[in-house]
């Protein structure tokens, strides 16, 4: 039996009350919650724990949706790209969908609502000059130029929910019926969104808690025609198109989006994408709308006494939680799935709500549950990198999902679980709300700046992270860091300049990426606002490809702060003779053991004497500080996540601050370990992030030190 209860939510399912009742004594839960497939019995409900129950806004009403199948949710396809090799040419555009999850739209005129490019010319063809074959699915182009590419973009139907189809094979539910998404913006829709959950409020007076998954917009997510993931992106609006969604935009801004301002050449405004205006305006009308008719639904329930908590997932398009309207629906909670530590912080951060709460992986699946497989391997990951983050930040309440009848055959994950339970609630105890110590104050510089605060790329369903090594490895080291982090877009610095109270700028990704920003770094008023800041005493770090874009004879528009530039092939016959390695450095002195730079950039060469070259191999340098005025720069190829780095990282922002001297506060010198003060409680805790026993010396705020033996994952609370 668990020794403490209190802040952790537990699955169940039919036929299981008996066990359920053990799990609920052995995790020390308080509250009980359905999944996707599954369903809580009245003697289940009946037992003393609150009760979450998974409410679909606008899925999971097939009775409804087969009568207004015209108000199916829609999406803009783009076909692939066709090569004429005459003057007419025939495109099957459906060819790589899978046609149970869209249809093609004919209810609206394809001349009106599709439209067909020349790729090559970048033309759009007349539509006189096309048509559609609506029995073949295809789109018969005449004149077309030979040897020139050409794509169909057009409207869809979809008609299956994507998550519910995901679970509907990985479960092999068979011949369950596919959940038809309807579209909120129509009138019957909303009318019937609504009226239902009234009435079900009524149906269902044991549920405490109404946890929305989400509302009405899915994230990007298309399947090809083998039924396997095509395109998915965790920020996509493309399931918030429609036509009436077009035409009150047009309304509204005064402007018609073009098919191509969703599509966008086949990218789909993925988040890697700078987002043109167009595109902007377009995410803050479909956001305006989505908290407006969310907060009808939340009010709803606030009538009727209950809770309202929000799935940070599926159906949460428009309700980004650091967005400007996201306060305004009045949620009481926001839960999400934790794949590390930065969706923790993600989670654990996000403003206007009484509390939050992690889903901690696995989820209690078949895909993950079976014989032979050892599901701890992967839960011991899990919290040992969103523990780190819990230190920094906590979430208020932690749980899981799924079948528990999958988890309860694998004893000895429900050991494991039960003292990460235990953990869990001794860690929120101890910190009690308080800001732990900060040694600087970090802004991470790209296209979103907050709206995509410790947001980098989560793919469908399990929510991992998987993004370039540049960008989150940084987000997954700086969110158990002893640094204050904000998030700054290019606009925030050119509308409003750089805050004051900043030590350190963070810019990497990928050239031409929203992370790094592309061609944002093409405007000189914001490339001297920042030269200005660092050369008076300002820190700068670039990772990747930093204020990369080719221009003026250099492709790091920052080159001259960072000391380096990236060789594109202009220079070879340029010599380069800066290639001896400064030696020992502040940055790379606790190093144990050979760098990764993963994915890191190359042909990176020292433009200058003065260049600090921290590692060269390979002929280029992977890091590198530069002094500029009263400032740094520091550059870094690439930064997969993992304690080396994260130290590495660390030191690099102490550096580049200049604060060298205030790194050893609060500080463990094995890598492995790491030291979390709190000072209003007068608490600090140092923490072994590792499976293994650690030795280490702990230096405390006034720079004491004291060896410490730590035994493996332990923590060890002190007082200051």
């Amino acid at each position: 039996m668990s020794k403490t209860k209190g802040r952790v939510t537990l699955p169940s399912e039919s036929n299981f009350l008996e066990e359920t009742k053990e799990m609920l004594d052995r995790w020390g839960a308080d509250a009980l919650r359905d999944s996707d497939g599954t369903k809580l019995d009245d003697d289940i409900k009946a037992l003393d724990a609150k009760i979450y129950t998974t409410y679909f806004v606008a899925r999971g009403h097939n009775e409804f949706a087969k009568e207004h199948m015209d108000e199916c949710q829609q999406m803009y396809l783009m076909s692939r790209h066709n090569v004429a090799v005459d003057t007419s040419l025939s495109i099957a555009f459906m060819e790589g969908y899978y046609q149970e999850q869209v249809i093609p739209d004919y209810l609206h005129d394809p001349k009106q609502w599709w439209e067909v490019i020349d790729r090559t010319s970048g033309e759009v063809v007349d539509a006189g000059l096309w048509r559609v074959d609506t029995q073949q699915h295809c789109v018969i182009i005449e004149n077309t130029v030979p040897f020139h590419e050409y794509t169909v973009s057009f409207l869809v139907y979809a008609i299956w929910d994507p998550t519910q189809m995901y679970n509907h094979i990985t479960n092999n539910w068979g011949d369950k019926p596919h959940e038809i998404p309807f579209d909120v913006r129509q009138e019957a829709s909303g009318r019937f969104a609504k009226e239902y959950l009234v009435q079900w409020l009524k149906d269902n007076p044991e549920v405490d808690v109404v946890r929305f998954t989400t509302f009405f917009y899915h994230f990007t997510l298309v399947f090809n025609d083998n039924a396997k993931e095509k395109f998915v992106d965790w920020f996509g609006y493309g399931a918030t198109v429609s036509v009436k969604a077009l035409e009150d935009f047009a309304k509204e801004y005064g402007y018609r989006l073009r098919p191509e301002d969703i599509v966008d050449n086949g990218y789909y405004n993925s988040t890697f994408r700078v987002p043109t205006k167009h595109y902007r305006d377009y995410i803050d009308f479909i956001q305006r709308f989505v908290a407006r008719k969310a907060k009808e639904l939340v009010d709803i329930v606030h009538e009727a006494g209950r809770e309202a908590m929000m799935f940070l997932g599926d159906n949460w398009i428009g309700t980004e939680p650091y967005g400007k309207y996201f306060e305004s629906i009045g949620l009481d909670a926001v839960v999400g799935s934790v794949g590390g530590g930065a969706t923790l912080r993600l989670i654990s951060e996000i403003p206007g709500v009484k509390y939050t709460e992690g889903r901690f992986l696995p989820y209690f699946f078949p895909d993950t549950f079976y014989e032979g497989n050892d599901p701890c391997i992967e839960a011991i990951d899990n919290w040992l990198c969103a523990r780190r983050a819990i230190m920094r930040k906590p979430v208020d309440r932690i749980g899981y999902g799924g079948y528990l009848s999958l988890a309860y055959k694998f004893p000895k994950f429900v050991d494991y679980i039960e003292k990460v339970t235990d953990e869990f609630r001794e860690l929120y105890d101890n910190i009690a709300g308080s800001k732990p110590y900060c040694g600087l104050k970090v802004a991470i510089l790209n296209s979103w700046g907050r709206l995509r605060s410790w947001q980098t790329y989560m793919v469908a369903h399990a929510l991992w992270y998987k993004q370039t090594y540049s960008y989150f490895g940084m987000l997954e080291s700086l969110s158990g860091a002893s640094v204050d982090v904000s998030f700054i877009s290019f606009d925030d610095i050119r509308e409003r300049g750089i805050p004051e109270d900043i030590d350190v700028i963070i810019n990497a990704g990928d050239a031409m990426t929203a992370f790094s920003g592309g061609e944002e770094w093409l405007d000189d008023g914001l490339v001297t606002q920042l030269r200005r800041w660092i050369y008076n005493g300002g820190g700068f770090i670039g990772i990747g490809e930093p204020s990369a874009v080719h221009h003026g004879g250099r492709f790091f528009q920052l080159a001259d702060v960072l000391g380096v530039d990236r060789e594109l092939g202009f220079t070879l016959s340029t010599d380069k003779y800066f290639k001896e390695s400064c030696g020992s450095h502040f940055i790379t002195k606790d190093r144990t053991e050979g760098f990764d730079f993963g994915e890191g950039k190359k042909d990176i060469y020292a433009l200058y004497k003065d260049t600090e070259i921290i590692e060269y191999s390979d002929n280029e340098v992977h890091i590198a500080a530069h002094s500029y005025g009263s400032g740094r720069g520091v550059y870094i190829a690439g930064l997969p996540y993992s304690y080396e780095n994260t130290r590495l990282l660390m030191r690099a922002m102490f550096y580049a601050a200049g604060k060298e001297n205030e790194y050893e506060r609060w500080y463990a010198d094995n890598l492995l370990c790491e030291v979390h003060a709190y000072p209003q409680t007068g608490k600090y805790a140092i923490v072994n992030n590792s499976n293994e026993t650690q030795e280490t010396m702990v230096y405390d705020g006034e720079g004491r030190g004291m060896a410490y033996t730590l035994e493996p994952c332990q923590i060890l609370w002190k007082t200051i």
